[in-house]
C-alpha cells in the first residue's frame, strides 16, 4: 500500500515544508490550499493514508471540511490529523473526535502521528 498524505493548509511555505519533508520520510504528497480543494483533491484517485488538515483557514476551514469529509462516504473513512496554533479551536477539533497537534509540530511527533494512522 502506498504511503499517502493530503497536506491542507492555507499557508503556502508550511504546505511547501510539509511536503518536502513527508516525502523525504518516504510519503507520496499531495497539497490543497483550503477546505474546497482538499474535497477536490479526495476524488482524484486514489484517498489518502491520512490528512494533516489545518484548521484555521479562509473560506471552508478545518471543521468545516470535517464535517463535509464525513457526509462523504467515498472519503469519510480516510483519517484526519488537525494542526493548529489555537487554542480554542484546538478544544473544539478535539471535542469533536479528532487527533489534534500543536503548531509549531516537532517532525519527530508529526511522524509518529502519521505512522499511527498509515498502513505499512
Amino acid at each position: 500500500m502506498t504511503r499517502s498524505v493530503l497536506v491542507v493548509d492555507d499557508d503556502a511555505d508550511i504546505r511547501e515544508v510539509m511536503q518536502l519533508m513527508l516525502e523525504r520520510h518516504g510519503y507520496e504528497v499531495k497539497v490543497a490550499a483550503d477546505g474546497v480543494e482538499a474535497l477536490e483533491r479526495l476524488h482524484e484517485g486514489e484517498p489518502p493514508s491520512v490528512i494533516l488538515l489545518d484548521l484555521m483557514m479562509p473560506g471552508m476551514n478545518g471543521l468545516e471540511f470535517r464535517a463535509a469529509q464525513l457526509r462523504d462516504p467515498s472519503i469519510s473513512e480516510v483519517p484526519v490529523v488537525a494542526l493548529t496554533g489555537a487554542n480554542n479551536v484546538a478544544t473544539h477539533a478535539k471535542a469533536s473526535g479528532l487527533e489534534v497537534m500543536r503548531k509549531p509540530v516537532p517532525i519527530g511527533e508529526l511522524l509518529a502521528a502519521m505512522d499511527r494512522h498509515v498502513v505499512h
